[in-house]
């Protein structure tokens, strides 16, 4: 075991705090607070000594895991959670790591929500800090170490500490400074002052917390400054909850002539954006400076100082804080990814069109088989751009975008279908439209796509000035014209891609990486397949999936059975919690000979498995939505089993399944609007 040699640099902290733990809280000193091992799985071991609990290869195998499970809790503020823990490994088994896992379990949802995840070995403890949004609804904290390979592998944690604030607040009083770390360098770092820390050749100050010296705070020196603009960085945990308001916290320097002291914000990425400089030095006492910080998706805060030689004395940090108050009470201009979006099921939304040209047209197609329905449900309205009915070449519609504000990036996502049109390229571009500029920046366009499929469209984009989205279709010619559909664009903050983006929750299944947690009780010809384009026999099946157009989706190919032989696909054993629930899916019948497609609820203990949802025969050569609510108060799962029709062309396939907790918020909207599709919509309960 390596855990002995962290004993120490823990002991103080969980020492200190043993005697007052808030709710959600542990030091494993003598017990586990209210933390229990779920009993179907290993359990985690209370080290005789206290200190910690853990779970290791001694006395279990690769691949089993062990789940500790909080107590209820509540976060009726925002709170911040702080995991002290270990990884441990055998030296040259990297290949399949130990695994260290934090979920939420909400009290009305049916899977646990994935709020982290780690694998990195270490041999000393690391600290994970994670942000909790306030919420009235009681939850849990369910830890999951799932053991690697070798025989020495194991997994200990050391504290867990929930708290009332933000976890990038700090005013460095406690051993594991908040998360926060130094970017070592040979001759310039951070280093905590204050108490009975005498290491430095300055004079250095009392503590802006306690006003003594007792208190601690961060300090860089340039006394070991050799090199010109050497460079310190102290570096905040990354948000992991959207956060917008003031950052503040109070500095201190001496001999502020030579050095520059500068906060950035950095996102999973790396990219680097300044959002305060010390300009005037100021004075010699503890000095307050605040800032706009807005944190839409995973950022670090970095606190930088540069030294130009070694007689730039120090810069002192003290007490960071954040509220969602804008500072100074200013105005801002707030983004609203609900107000910059549209399915344009009701009407344009905030969007609209240039005057000029026939432009972009909302239409409403009765599913058939021959035209595509909307993306957004099979049975809703898009926007479409019909050239065919225009003899003269060049843009024949713009559609422009609510104003965005400047300097955020942007993800913009949205789906496109293509009629006709002999050749494809740029029939369908996106501009941006810098309010302040008359020119407009082409930042993407169509060059060629499968035709008649829903494609989906993902852009990042930043703007120093506001700007608008342009969507423009093209008819460059009177003799190659065709139709353009538009679709579901959102407008969300940050980047379309991150890589430090959580799976999606065991909720919610595209299928795109792998079948999820969905199951099958045997697998061959006649099963379920992960498919990805279109299916092999002619008229029947999806041309492409319905998340992105050309991702995957599960199908049964009807060449491979019988008439009326079946495929059940199971989903994970589902949490039974009181109140309704909403399963939403999206499925593909098309072809002469389909035959039926069912969803089941299958209770634990029971025999029977109450229908909740069937569909027979041809349906659409769209991808049609279904919404079932159903109520059940037991552990359960969800079959969806298709049975092959009376020829070849029957295949049937399924996509995008989501399960929520409550209602089906849009059941009473499209039940009204829907009349002759009702049958889409289904209400059960058990």
């Amino acid at each position: 075991m390596l855990f002995r040699g962290i004993f120490l640099a823990v002991q103080a902290l969980q020492l200190a705090g043993a005697l007052d733990l808030p709710a959600g809280s542990c030091t494993f000193e003598e017990s586990t607070c209210g933390f229990d091992s779920v009993f179907e799985f290993l359990p985690w071991i209370l080290n005789e000594e206290g200190h910690y609990i853990y779970v290791d290869t001694s006395f279990a195998k690769q691949g089993e895991k062990a789940v500790l499970l909080s107590s209820d809790l509540q976060a009726e503020e925002w709170s911040c959670l702080r995991l002290v823990y270990q990884i441990t490994t055998s030296s040259g088994s990297s290949s399949e790591p130990s695994q260290l896992n934090l979920y939420v379990r909400f009290e009305d949802e049916s899977f646990d929500r994935l709020l982290w995840s780690a694998k990195e070995p270490s041999d000393s403890w690391l600290i994970a800090s994670l942000d909790l949004q306030n919420s009235s609804k009681k939850f849990k904290i369910l830890i999951e170490g799932v053991l690697g390979q070798g025989n020495t592998a194991s997994i200990a944690l050391f504290e867990i500490k929930m708290t009332t604030g933000y976890c990038i607040e700090c005013d460095f009083e406690e051993n594991h400074l908040c998360g926060f770390v130094n970017r070592w360098n040979p001759n310039v770092n951070w280093f905590v002052g204050g108490g009975n820390i005498r290491n430095s050749h300055s004079i250095l100050p009392q503590d802006h917390t306690f006003k003594n010296e007792l208190g601690h705070y961060m300090y860089v020196d340039s006394v070991y400054i050799k090199h010109f603009q050497e460079v310190a960085q102290l570096i905040s945990p990354m948000t992991t909850a959207p956060m917008s308001g003031c950052l503040s916290f109070y500095y201190q320097l001496q001999q502020g002539n030579d050095n520059s002291f500068v906060v950035y914000t950095r996102d999973a990425a790396g990219q680097y954006e300044e959002i305060w400089k010390m300009g005037n030095p100021g004075n010699a006492a503890w000095n307050l400076a605040e800032m706009e910080f807005s944190a839409p998706y995973p950022m670090e805060v970095i606190f930088e100082v540069a030294f130009n030689g070694p007689r730039g004395g120090y810069v002192a940090l003290d007490d960071i804080s954040f509220s969602p108050v804008p500072c100074q009470n200013q105005t801002e201009i707030l983004f609203s990814a609900v107000e910059a979006s549209c399915n344009f099921e009701e009407d344009l939304c905030n969007f609209y069109q240039d005057k000029e040209g026939p432009g972009w047209t909302r239409v409403k197609v009765k599913p058939n088989m021959y035209r595509a329905g909307d993306h957004t449900s099979g049975l809703g309205y898009y926007l479409l751009a019909n050239t065919k009915f225009t003899s003269q070449p060049g843009y024949i519609g713009r559609l422009y975008g609510p104003s965005l504000p400047g300097n955020l990036q942007y993800c913009l996502r949205f789906y496109y279908a293509i009629y006709g049109f002999l050749k494809m390229s740029d029939t369908l571009a996106v501009y941006i439209f810098e309010e302040n500029h008359v020119v407009q920046e082409k930042i993407w366009s169509v060059l060629e796509s499968p035709r008649g499929v829903w494609m989906q469209a993902e852009i990042t984009f930043k703007k120093p000035m506001p700007a608008k989205v342009v969507f423009m279709s093209l008819c460059k010619s009177f003799w190659d014209c065709g139709l353009v559909a538009l679709d579901d664009i959102t407008v969300e903050l940050g980047s379309c891609w991150s890589p430090e983006k959580l799976p999606s929750p065991p909720g919610e299944c595209t299928f795109e990486q792998d079948e999820c947690s969905f199951t099958q009780e045997r697998r061959n010809r006649s099963s379920w397949h992960r498919k990805r384009g279109e299916t092999p026999t002619s008229y029947t099946g999806p041309k492409g999936d319905h998340t992105t157009g050309v991702g995957y989706y599960m199908y049964i190919e009807a060449s491979h059975m019988v008439y009326g032989q079946k495929a059940q696909l199971l989903s994970r054993p589902l949490r039974g919690v009181a109140g309704r629930h909403c399963l939403t899916f999206f499925y593909h019948m098309y072809g002469a000979g389909t035959g039926l497609l069912s969803v089941y609820l299958k209770k634990e203990g029971d025999t029977e498995e109450p229908l909740l949802w069937r569909r027979r025969g041809e349906q659409s050569i769209s991808w049609l939505r279904a919404l079932i609510e159903y109520s059940c108060e037991r552990q359960h799962q969800i079959i969806f089993e298709a049975i092959r029709g009376v020829s070849i062309r029957s295949d049937i396939a399924i996509d995008d399944i989501k399960f929520q907790a409550g209602p089906c918020a849009e059941l009473e909207d499209i039940t009204q609007q829907s009349s002759g599709y009702s049958e889409d919509l289904n209400e059960i309960e058990y």
